[in-house]
């Protein structure tokens, strides 16, 4: 993402002054330690998720579907790896693909990066599987992530990614990049699945993977919706940020 040229020289001066730093993740740490930060003065404190991220049906009308359902949900900036998705989606003949997230749905038309993924779906022969649905308010995210078979975020660069620890909470299985926060919140096997940013054909095979094993799905789902009770509730966040 574009950043002023100054901010590099600012957070440096910041991360060598500072008392103490919260870090939202284990990457977080070694970033802020090519920064010049003290190795004493640096904590791991996660960001967390709200009780209206559960497991449930209320899915509503999204749910209302005939085809397996993958998604992915936030900002459309090229780093989030949605060409990934779309790429690896081709291999996966009947699954629909909603983008959700980027400008307002009367702005998708507009929006360079949805033209630019437009134009890879159409390059994959897979403009009929892709769906984009603009911007979603936070209060419906929930019941959106809970409609979905498999929820995808395969950024090649994160500092966090609250969306796994969101579709977690939901009961989903989720299929992450294996960098940054994703490497502290996604149990390889256990809660969800981990395959290397930028590989549409490893991203592929774990899509292919879970479809075809609801027992799979359903197993990675519970010990997600565990993880995020345990791990990332707002109490837990609170209490660590307090200490």
């Amino acid at each position: 993402d574009t950043s002023p040229p100054q901010r590099i020289d600012i957070e440096t001066n910041i991360a060598r002054q500072a008392s103490a730093i919260i870090a939202t993740c284990t990457d977080e740490v070694s970033e802020l330690a090519a920064y010049g930060a003290r190795p004493e003065t640096m904590y791991v404190v996660p960001c967390g998720v709200d009780g209206r991220f559960r497991a449930g049906r209320d899915a509503g009308p999204a749910a209302r579907r005939s085809q397996a359902r993958v998604l992915t949900l936030g900002r459309l900036v090229p780093r989030k790896g949605n060409d990934t998705v779309i790429a690896a989606i081709a291999g996966v003949p009947g699954a629909e693909l909603v983008i959700a997230g980027g400008p307002s749905p009367s702005q998708l038309h507009d929006d360079p990066e949805v033209a630019r993924l437009s134009q890879v779906a159409e390059a994959h022969g897979v403009t009929d599987q892709v769906r984009f649905t603009g911007r979603v308010p936070h209060d419906d995210a929930p019941a959106l992530l809970r409609s979905a078979d498999i929820v995808v975020s395969v950024p090649w660069y994160e500092p966090f990614g609250i969306l796994p620890v969101e579709a977690m909470a939901c009961g989903k299985p989720v299929v992450v990049s294996a960098v940054g926060g994703h490497l502290d919140t996604v149990e390889d096997g256990t809660t969800g699945l981990l395959v290397p940013p930028r590989d549409p054909a490893a991203l592929t095979a774990a899509l292919t993977r879970l479809l075809t094993e609801p027992g799979l799905r359903r197993q990675l789902g519970a010990a997600g919706t565990a993880r995020a009770a345990a791990r990332y509730s707002w109490d837990t966040i609170a209490a660590e940020t307090e200490a």
